[in-house]
């Protein structure tokens, strides 16, 4: 027999227990359970362990808005990020509900019966059913089971240790070593900084460059308002100001491409030194078509100043007994070579999806104001901003599903589904980004619609009105 639940969570990270805390708040009556394919609490923030890993946003903003972030340091290392996780899910009495060790593979759903039903096996390989009125996936965006690699020529010669930043060999020494980091985006920017001090020396090799700018690690002045206001205020004055400021970077960026690029190429000027090869940090795109790369305190700057740490854009002919020859002719010799190549994405964890029996393509289907999915029941997917910190769009998020969920129960409703009666409505790309990792998964995703409410602004104000004080019954949404 199946048990039954009003909700089913899908996956116990930053944003499934933001999900279950918004159900804890604002639908306090519903039973819900959460189920997370592995042993811990936490998703990327657990799962990743590499040296340095931390958010590259700040915390004022990928913090939940019901839990004030009150750690000096606004750009935060991952162990932080975890305790604050597991702080909010202790405080909603969240852990109660958590499954450990239960992976969810089919998700099927009854129209007849208003129902899901889960199948998920659990952790001595048992199948599991669970019947839900409402599912909301929170699996990220990104496949846990295995980092995106590409193929290297000659990789089987190469004696030393090839490592992916996912799956990190705990107490690994690489003191005194020759390391070569490949890759240019967020984690390789990271790592570099952080294990530049014991490395004999290491070298970040990009085949392009990416934009990357200095950011402080602490917030000055949020610390010295803590002296005199309650921390709910400046938190709260902390998370509009800095939302506000990445709403213009991006708006900017995307208005001024070119004078936002002198921007970025001047302050990297300006930490490296008139004399520094700036080719290295001169990406080919516009600032945002891929994510900026913050660099704390400019950390990455200063190891490079220091010359523990170099960068080298060119590309891999193949690798060595030693190292890595590079298409120029040029050597890297190294004994740890960490391939920082990306993610491979993977939506909704995977789950195989039915309703009334037939298969359900998610591939096919658009976007619903960024949180449902055009003519599948009762289901939500929390996808955070790519633009911005992830927690801001997935708070709003869960507190839309909260709304829609009240005004089911109001209304005596068992059953809600987008569906698009507009033709004009274009089909376009889910994220807009060049990144590899995206370009690489756009056969994988749903897509966004040319119009509202299937089109993704990636602007917070915006989504903030339409998903708090939106019209839930707007002729999209039907109900039953």
């Amino acid at each position: 027999m199946a048990e039954k639940f009003d909700v089913l969570i899908v996956g116990a990270g930053l944003s499934g227990i933001g999900a279950a805390c918004h159900l804890k708040r604002e639908c306090p009556n519903k039973r819900f359970v959460i189920l997370e394919g592995r042993d811990a609490m936490g998703g990327t923030w657990d799962l990743f362990r590499y040296p340095g890993i931390r958010s590259d946003s700040d915390m004022y903003t990928l913090g939940y808005n019901f839990k004030p972030w009150t750690n000096p340091k606004a750009i935060a290392d991952g162990h932080s990020i975890r305790d604050y996780i597991h702080e909010a899910a202790r405080e909603y009495d969240v852990n109660r509900h958590i499954r450990f060790g239960h992976k969810v593979h089919k998700a099927a759903w009854s129209s007849a019966k208003s129902l899901w039903t889960i199948e998920a096996t659990n952790k001595v390989g048992e199948v599991v059913l669970i019947e839900a009125n409402f599912v909301i996936s929170c699996t990220g965006y990104y496949n846990y089971e295995a980092g995106y690699t590409p193929e290297f020529k000659g990789r089987e010669r190469f004696q030393g240790q090839i490592i992916h930043p996912q799956f990190w060999p705990e107490n690994l020494d690489y003191t005194g070593k020759k390391v070569v980091v490949i890759g240019s985006g967020a984690t390789a920017v990271t790592l570099v900084p952080s294990m530049a001090d014991k490395t004999a020396h290491i070298t970040m090799l990009q085949r392009s460059p990416s934009y990357v700018i200095s950011v402080p690690q602490e917030d000055i002045v949020s610390n010295k308002l803590r002296k005199y206001l309650p921390e709910k205020v400046v938190y709260h004055m902390a998370r509009v100001r800095n939302v506000g400021l990445s709403l213009g970077l991006y708006r900017y960026s995307r208005a001024k491409p070119e004078a936002m690029r002198r921007f970025l190429l001047s302050q990297v000027r300006r930490q490296l030194g008139q004399d520094a090869e700036m080719s290295h940090f001169s990406p080919s795109y516009k600032p945002w078509d891929e994510r900026l790369c913050a660099v704390p305190n400019g950390d990455l700057f200063k190891a490079i100043r220091k010359g523990k740490a170099s960068v080298v854009t060119d590309h891999i002919d193949s690798f060595t007994e030693n190292g890595i020859l590079l298409k120029s002719g040029k050597t890297l010799d190294a004994d740890i070579i960490i391939t920082a190549t990306g993610l491979d994405i993977k939506l909704m964890g995977g789950t195989r999806i039915e309703v009334d029996g037939k298969p359900f393509d998610v591939t096919q289907k658009m976007s619903y104001k960024g949180a449902m999915l055009e003519d599948l029941p009762n289901a939500a997917m929390i996808f955070g901003y790519t633009n911005a910190s992830w927690t801001l769009k997935a708070d709003i998020i869960s507190e839309y599903i909260c709304r829609l969920l009240t005004h089911m129960d109001n209304k005596g409703l068992r059953q809600c589904m987008p569906h698009n009666n507009d033709p004009t409505v274009e089909k376009l790309p889910f994220i807009d980004m060049q990144s590899g990792y995206v370009q690489r998964a756009v056969s994988r995703m749903p897509y966004q619609g040319s119009k509202a409410p299937w089109r993704l602004y990636q602007n917070y104000a915006k989504d903030y009105a339409l998903m708090r004080f939106g019209r839930l019954d707007d002729g999209v949404m039907r109900f039953s």
